[in-house]
């Protein structure tokens, strides 16, 4: 079992994700950011240009990883030759974080084109504990679980999303990435208050944070639906819910992620500049733990 205390080593400062289409630009500008985040199975093959690219920009900028693709909350074994792959790509750029999602996302070796959300039983607990575990050993180093945006609930959980995420961390030494846009996603969604979210959550055990921008329709009764699209900027509900974050977390390192409709690359760094203005404007600055 490893510490409790989440062991990143991102300076908490805005961070972006790193797009193919912005690489040259970001080589040329070296823009003020605090690091870069790539999706784990985006660079998982031997070479060429995408990680040429990337270990240039590694050289410049602290890195994070975030898997998409292991499916820790599934119930059948966790695809070895996949986590093999990640292990390699962990070991060949030492990020200074990963994290992945409180999902499922594989179903008889398919890969799925969603993260979906899980029932919280004893029975899913324990089987997310063993492959946490199984993670952490075969990375050498601790993971940061996220919590998951939802649109529904299972009628047969029986632990609380909050005291889950909390078990897991328990039992594993796992830190947590608290993603800011997911918890006003599911709380409207689920009709519940994303603010008293925030208050219940273990932040001693936040390594990162997340935030985003969501699509609204309009559910079958007429009420509000959220969709965790990423392809916007950050939501004025979902910033106000930020900065309550803050004077609960202090400061972390904050990822901005907006993986579709992407912008032109001063739009994301503008976002970026937005979010530290916001921070400063908060709490004093300090490094997360």
């Amino acid at each position: 079992m490893v510490a409790h205390q989440p062991q990143t080593h991102l300076p908490a400062r805005p961070g972006l994700g790193l797009k193919p289409a912005h690489y040259a630009q970001i080589l040329a500008e070296r823009p003020d950011l605090g690091f870069f985040e790539v999706h784990a199975e985006n660079y998982m093959g031997a070479g060429g240009p995408p990680h040429a690219y990337l270990s240039a920009i590694a050289e410049h900028y602290p890195l994070s990883l975030h898997g998409v693709g292991l499916s820790i909350g599934g119930s059948a074994p966790l695809d070895r030759a996949h986590l093999a792959r990640l292990a390699a790509l962990v070991e060949r750029y030492r990020p200074h974080a990963f994290s992945e999602h409180l999902a499922w996302s594989t179903h008889d070796g398919e890969y799925l084109n969603d993260l979906l959300p899980l029932p919280y039983t004893k029975a899913t607990l324990a089987s997310v504990i063993a492959h946490v575990d199984q993670v952490q050993q075969a990375l050498g180093r601790q993971i940061l679980l996220e919590n998951p945006s939802t649109y529904v609930v299972f009628a047969t959980s029986e632990i609380d999303e909050i005291d889950f995420l909390a078990a897991i961390a328990d039992a594993t030494g796992c830190g947590l990435l608290l993603d800011v846009n997911n918890v006003m996603v599911s709380a409207v969604n689920q009709g519940r208050d994303p603010f008293a979210y925030i208050d219940s959550f273990p932040v001693e055990r936040v390594g990162e944070i997340h935030l985003a921008g969501y699509d609204e329709t309009q559910d079958a009764a007429g009420a509000r639906l959220l969709i965790d699209a990423h392809g916007s900027r950050v939501k004025p509900d979902v910033l106000a819910l930020f900065a309550h974050t803050l004077g609960r977390t202090g400061h972390r390192p904050v990822l901005i992620e907006w993986d579709n409709d992407v912008p032109a690359f001063p739009v994301l760094l503008d976002e970026a500049h937005r979010i530290e203005a916001l921070m400063a404007a908060h709490v004093p600055l300090r490094r997360a733990s």
